[in-house]
């Protein structure tokens, strides 16, 4: 395999270096150059042609946000960008996503001891990715799709799971939702800091209600909840009355949050009355879990590879048997109102 060729962009030389060692331990990663600031990097794009780019966001006479707008319009790459690990941090990173990035990493804190433990993968998916999209922009007002026009929701809550591309692809799906959408639950692997400031964003952007999700919160309509990052898994639990519930417990699949956790947990509490939907991500997060979901009589979507940003986790659920209807990214909203509407499940 050729090694994913990448070019580091960081104002500090410490932070450079650190990248630059991190990804040469890898066989598949080759740096092949660094630079200080936007003007370097954009000389050394046009002479080494890099497959990939890490992107500081904070840097001197253009911020990497301005940059990185100009290289998704002038000449489209996969950029993973490089963020500190606060709430200021989290917004610019999240901005990053929804113009085009491929995937923000945090800086690690002082004397961390695996800094940028995941970053050669997240760069050799990139590298193998066909991210090579024109940027769409900032997120517009929601415009409500045609599903939700009318839309009563039925007996149902809905579990998503996502990962890298997830940010973009999740805006895409919950933008179609009413402002009396199903209860719904998403696990979407991100950074502790970076949760909270996505909930938030969600929460502007869309028509119903979208929070992090807390321990014992009670499920209800025209709610949506997301799974804090980094530090617990959530679950869905009480028959009775569904809540969340956030769970101490070791990662599962490398991560925590989980898909698999939260898929599991919807598989048992709600069988037939749940739609379960695996969005683009790395890995087979979810996989298993949403064939324990299909398998206990839930409805199961998967996002098709020709949308996916990265078709790793909808493909293993594919090959498991998981998906019961793969599908565009545009379609995957109004496919869910469309299984969780009263009128479809006869319920009043």
């Amino acid at each position: 395999m050729v090694p994913a060729r990448v070019l580091v962009v960081d104002d500090s030389p410490t932070m450079r270096g650190l990248i630059t060692a991190v990804l040469n331990q890898d066989p598949e990663v080759n740096v092949i150059g660094q630079a200080s600031d936007a003007l370097e990097a954009r000389a050394a794009i046009k002479q080494l042609n890099p497959d990939v780019v890490t992107l500081d966001i904070e840097m001197p006479n253009m911020n990497g946000l301005e940059f990185l707008d100009k290289i998704m319009r002038l000449r489209p790459m996969p950029v993973i960008m490089v963020s500190s690990m606060t709430h200021q941090g989290a917004d610019a990173s999240l901005a990053a996503l929804e113009i085009g990035a491929f995937d923000c990493v945090g800086k690690p804190a002082p004397g961390e001891r695996r800094p940028f433990w995941d970053l050669a993968e997240k760069v050799k998916a990139a590298a193998r990715s066909l991210h090579r999209r024109a940027p769409s922009g900032p997120a517009v007002q929601h415009v409500l799709s045609a599903a939700a026009n009318d839309f009563r929701v039925g007996r149902k809550i809905v579990a998503i799971g996502s990962s890298t591309g997830g940010v973009e692809a999740l805006i895409s799906v919950l933008q179609k939702f009413p402002r009396n959408c199903p209860p719904t639950v998403i696990t979407q692997h991100m950074p502790p800091t970076f949760t909270k400031s996505f909930a938030e964003r969600l929460d502007r952007i869309c028509a119903p209600m979208v929070e992090e999700a807390t321990d014992g919160a009670r499920l209800e309509i025209g709610k949506i909840y997301l799974a804090p990052g980094g530090e617990r898994h959530l679950e869905v639990v009480n028959p009775a009355a569904p809540c969340c519930r956030l769970v101490d417990r070791e990662p599962v699949n490398g991560h925590r949050p989980s898909v698999d956790v939260l898929f599991d947990s919807v598989a048992e509490l709600a069988g037939r009355k749940a739609v379960g939907v695996i969005l683009t991500g790395m890995g087979r997060d979810g996989a298993s879990g949403l064939l324990k979901m299909r398998q206990a009589g839930a409805r199961t979507i998967g996002q098709n590879e020709r949308t996916c940003v990265v078709y790793g986790m909808p493909r293993v659920a594919h090959e498991l048997g998981a998906v019961e209807n793969q599908l565009p990214l545009t379609s995957i909203g109004d496919e869910i109102l469309k299984l969780t509407a009263a009128r479809k499940e006869g319920i009043e």
